[in-house]
Order: C-alpha cells, then structure tokens, then sequence
C-alpha cells in the first residue's frame, strides 16, 4: 500500500513539472531560422539602443537583430520595443562611432531597392517584430563613403563578418523641427553593430 502511494505521488508531482513548463511560442515552433551548427552558416546578431547611435540618443527605445547567413543568402528578424514612428531601418556600412551609408534595407522593403521607398512618418507606438524575411548579397558592396571608415566597395558580406556594419533603425514623427526627442530621431534612434558576439537565438 505504502509503495502505491508512493508511486502515485511520484505521477503526480511529474504531471505538475509537465504543466509548468512554458509553451513554445510561435516564434520558437518556427525556427528553423537559427539551428545551431552547420558548416556554411553564420548566426549574429547585434542588441540596439541609443547609446550607440551618432550622436548618442536619450531614448527608453531597444531593438534586438538576428541574421542567419548562408552561402550569400540571409535570412534576419528584426525587433524594437518602446519606439515610437519608426520609419526605416537599415543595415549600414560604417565602423563603430561614425555614420555610414545605407547598404541593405530592412523596413518598411527588404534588400537593395532601385529607388527609395514611401516612407510614412507619425506612425506611433510599436513593440515587437519590426521585421522578418531574407535577401541575397551576392554581388552587394559597401558604397561609397569618405567617413564610414570602410573600404569603398568593399563586399557587405566581408564587411558584416568583419564586424564593420551595423543596424539602424529611424523615427521620424512629421512634425517640423526634427530631433526633438524619442519618436523624433530622423537620423537613427537606436543602433547596433553586427557581430559574433551579441546575443543571437541558439
């Protein structure tokens, strides 16, 4: 009897374990987006905040980049929270502390578009996925710059592996002057630079 008992209490404090354990969200059901190994894979990834940008910005705004890079091909997700009129985002050609040119869009197009897209200002608050897909960067090079310290044509993908690139994400709120605080930062709200050592999805 006492052995029954025992066993019984054993089932139920397994069941209880069982239930606490968190349900897999949508993000993580699907990822095939970051396994980790593979032999022609690279995973980065970069955390995003004011501190970084150029000039610094007094900003409660964070972002998290993730890329996965295979062959040419890369596959990204983009996240940013307690922002506000994000506008556009970028993965820019430039070393730390300077501000270089723009070489991959991220949003609101993905990849190296013929011509600038429609960009909407005053779009208010946003928090979470910002964006998500993949591109190519095969025949993709660092444009010409005299101050982002990068080689001129230089290929985008040397650059990010060599960790002269960085992710950008604007905010512009339509209202005349510019720069007048969180919301309002045309030229960039929070940054990150792309590397092997920032936090990225196992």
């Amino acid at each position: 009897m006492l052995r029954r008992i025992i066993v019984f209490g054993a089932v139920i404090v397994t069941a209880g374990c069982s239930a606490e354990q968190p349900v897999p969200t949508d993000f993580e059901v699907s990822v095939p987006l970051f396994v980790k190994g593979g032999n022609t894979a690279n995973n980065l990834g970069t955390h995003l905040n004011g501190e970084e940008e150029v000039p610094a910005r007094e900003t409660p705004a964070t972002g998290q980049a993730i890329f996965r890079i295979s062959g040419t091909s890369v596959e990204f997700r983009l996240i940013a929270s307690n922002i506000n009129n994000i506008n556009q985002a970028h993965i820019h050609c430039g070393d730390p502390g300077v501000v270089g040119p723009i070489s991959i869009w991220l949003w609101p197009v993905i990849g190296v578009p013929a011509v600038t897209p429609t960009l909407v200002n005053g779009s208010g608050p946003h928090n979470g996925v910002l964006a998500s897909g993949s591109f190519s960067l095969a025949g993709v090079n660092c444009p010409t710059s005299t101050v982002a310290g990068v080689p001129s044509g230089m290929p985008v993908l040397d650059a990010i592996r060599a960790g002269r690139t960085y992710v950008n994400v604007h905010t512009n709120d339509g209202i005349a002057p510019t720069n007048t605080g969180p919301g309002d930062f045309p030229g960039g709200e929070i940054r990150g630079a792309i590397d092997h050592s920032s936090p990225h999805a196992p």
